[in-house]
């Protein structure tokens, strides 16, 4: 178990998401940044789909009541177990009475915390995410406060001594946390015609601004108008985390983790599903571009990144077995640069 000693109200429990119920109006929820959330699970022998912490408001405190395997998965933040400090994608045990701080991100926005066995909370529909909009599943329906104590599972995989760490360069698919513009790879979606030539021109050529409405729904972005050829009459229609709209204002809206299940506004693209994760790390102010790939290169995407995420339960799972092998993991206490595990690179 651990305690909560200082949060913000978003941050949740999140597991990769409750998929299936989009017809019913139940939302996807889930991580903002499922592969990260991934592989600080598969990193400690979790499932990939363990419920963990997603923290987007630092710093993030938390108590170890007893002794316990835990990783975090952040960006680019300053993480520190009592007084040592550790890199930002790696596993550790933790001694009971120890605290882990997770810092102000000095680039992107979220991090998370994966600990042994996942978050032991109540599954709804077959998930443990929170529904922070719908107030369902997690912890009570809501965000963590300070003093929540937050269980987990006894045991889990033993970590070599000093910990392990990923490297997540292959995971994100040569893309960096903070990058300006942060590029987005988006396929036409099915109003995509209707817009005139010149709105087309300008959505992929704008480098547009996350303005201040921006949570796990979606992120409204400011920049130029788009325009459609002719006005549209549209009943409401399923849209899923990625999809692009252009309301009346003709300033697109990304919807993202808890976005609604149904729409009307015209839907110009939909973001990759590989290239989710960078929304998730975009905090209000940064500046996102929009690139046309194809269908294929979509898959090519997501295929790279789930074998990142192989590589990463492979690796991780070796160096478990066999302790610390300095060309597979070391203690950031016993060496300058603490040595990682490397997704391959294809």
């Amino acid at each position: 178990m651990i305690e909560i000693l200082s949060t913000g109200a978003v941050n949740s429990v999140q597991d990769l998401g409750r998929p299936g119920y989009l017809d019913v109006g139940v939302g996807w929820s889930g991580a903002m940044d499922a592969p990260a959330l991934s592989a600080a699970n598969l990193m400690i022998g979790n499932a990939p789909g363990a419920a963990g912490i997603e923290v987007s408001l630092f710093p993030f405190r938390v108590r170890f009541l007893r002794d316990a395997p835990f990783a975090v998965a952040c960006a680019d933040c300053p993480v520190t177990l009592g007084e040592r400090s550790l890199p930002s994608w790696w596993a550790e045990t933790a001694r009971a009475g120890e605290t882990l701080t997770l810092g102000l991100p000095r680039r992107g926005a979220r991090a998370y915390l994966a600990l042994a066995g996942g978050v032991d909370v109540p599954p709804v529909l077959g998930s443990r995410a929170t529904d922070l909009k719908s107030g369902f599943g997690g912890l009570e329906g809501r965000g963590l406060n300070r003093g929540d104590r937050i269980a987990f599972a006894e045991g889990g995989s033993k970590l070599p001594a000093g910990g392990i760490g990923v490297d997540p360069a292959a995971l994100r698919d040569g893309a960096a946390a903070g990058e300006s513009p942060i590029i987005l790879r988006v396929l036409p979606s099915a109003e995509h015609a209707a817009f005139t030539e010149a709105a087309l021109e300008t959505f992929y050529a704008t480098a547009w601004t996350v303005g201040n409405e921006a949570n796990r729904m979606g992120y409204r972005l400011n920049g130029p108008e788009l325009a459609l050829s002719q006005r549209l009459e549209l009943f409401s229609h399923g849209i899923m985390p990625g999809t692009v709209q252009v309301p009346p204002s003709g300033q697109p809206i990304i919807q993202l983790a808890e976005a609604n299940t149904c729409g009307g506004y015209p839907k110009i693209a939909n973001v990759i599903e590989a290239d989710l994760w960078r929304l998730a790390q975009a905090p209000v102010g940064a500046r996102l571009t929009f690139a046309r790939v194809d269908r294929h290169e979509a898959v090519a995407a997501i295929v790279r990144q789930r074998k990142a995420l192989a590589d990463i339960a492979a690796l991780t799972a070796l160096a478990r077995k066999d302790g610390v092998a300095p060309s597979v993991a070391a203690s950031p206490s016993k060496a300058q640069e603490p040595a990682h595990v490397g997704a391959e690179q294809e």
